[in-house]
């Protein structure tokens, strides 16, 4: 594992605002030689290791492994895990706190740019990226079409939803709630941030899912059920890793995700892509429904559309590695050179199938 950083006199945001000495924090694994350099796009409050929080995906063993590939994966802006976020220091050396500029996907992807430059990789073998990271691999891809040979991007969509924005605003109804929020501190928002993730995995599992880990055998209980003290305890982990202010700053930025802004439509954004794409939609994804990676799927002309059945909704992205694994080896085994001509013809966005 090698862990390095680029620092950044200035960087320029969509909003205008030009952000002073942003430093952004990236794992490398593997030898640039290779010929297969893989860069990876994680997800809400994952880090810039994949190693460790997509296991079996990524690894010395794992499908994408050293031996075989370059590995590339870089902390976003605003994250806490060693890219410039709210916790960082501004120009007056005051930390930032509640007080960090908006962001937007566009402005992570355009960061993942500034990093490819500096790294001097002139091809990507394959950009791949889940959730909040399928966002920020869409939108590259679409920023910089010439340099990406194939494209995965899975649970994922062109514009986040009502729905999604309605699940995050409640967060962060949750974590504002939280008076320590404004206090300026390292552990601000603590117990608003623990709320704010209990509400957050109603989103990213299904009925199914809590019916298949929380049920209760015991017919006689009153109290202490196993689905609140899951929620409480997944709070409470994110909360000893995390921090609310990143978590608020993140979660408007995915907000703000739509690869039609600023480009007259989706089918004009999306048809710029080159490179050869998968797109994975998991079927019971509340978040991230598969109907929002159908409408990819059929705006973006080299593609190839496939669903892995779960009952872990939007987080079968974390967990259903083998039905994964075998959707992105099967696509690399596909010949490149045939389309799809029974795809349905090019429509504008759809919230439902």
């Amino acid at each position: 594992m090698e862990k390095h950083y680029l620092k950044i006199s200035s960087f320029p945001l969509e909003s205008g605002i030009l952000l002073k000495n942003v430093e952004v924090e990236y794992h490398l694994y593997g030898k640039k030689s290779s010929n297969k350099t893989i860069w990876i796009c994680h997800a809400l409050t994952a880090n810039s290791d994949p190693f460790e929080w997509w296991p079996n995906i990524c690894g010395n063993s794992g499908f994408y492994n050293p031996k075989d590939h370059f590995i590339v994966c870089a902390n976003i802006l605003g994250s806490c895990y060693g890219t410039t976020g709210p916790l960082s220091k501004d120009e007056n050396g005051d930390v930032y706190f509640d007080e960090f500029p908006t962001i937007t996907i566009r402005d992570m992807a355009n960061l993942h740019e500034q990093l490819r430059l500096h790294l001097q990789i002139d091809s990507i073998h394959t950009l791949i990226g889940a959730s909040l990271g399928g966002q920020q691999a869409l939108e590259w891809a679409i920023l910089q079409p010439k340099v990406f040979e194939r494209l995965i991007l899975i649970a994922t969509n062109a514009r986040h939803s009502p729905y999604g924005i309605a699940f995050n605003e409640s967060q962060r109804l949750a974590i504002e709630a939280d008076t320590t929020y404004y206090s300026k501190t390292i552990n601000g928002g603590r117990s608003g941030l623990i709320a704010a993730r209990s509400i957050a995995l109603l989103s990213y599992r299904s009925y199914n899912g809590y019916l298949y880990t929380q049920e209760e055998s015991d017919f006689d209980k009153i109290n202490q059920f196993k689905a609140a003290h899951y929620q409480r305890y997944q709070g409470v982990k994110l909360a000893d890793r995390f921090n609310a202010y990143s978590y608020v700053t993140l979660t408007k930025a995915m907000d703000t995700h739509n690869v039609a802004r600023g480009r007259g439509s989706f089918s004009i954004a999306l048809g710029r892509i080159q490179a050869k794409t998968l797109i994975i939609g998991i079927t019971s994804d509340q978040l991230f429904p598969i109907s929002e990676q159908l409408f990819l799927y059929r705006n973006i002309e080299d593609s190839e559309f496939r669903t892995i059945n779960s009952s872990f909704g939007h987080d079968g992205f974390l967990i259903e590695y083998e039905a994964i694994i075998e959707h992105i080896s099967n696509f690399y085994q596909l010949d490149s050179s045939k389309k799809n001509i029974l795809k349905p013809p090019f429509q504008e966005y759809l919230f439902t199938a």
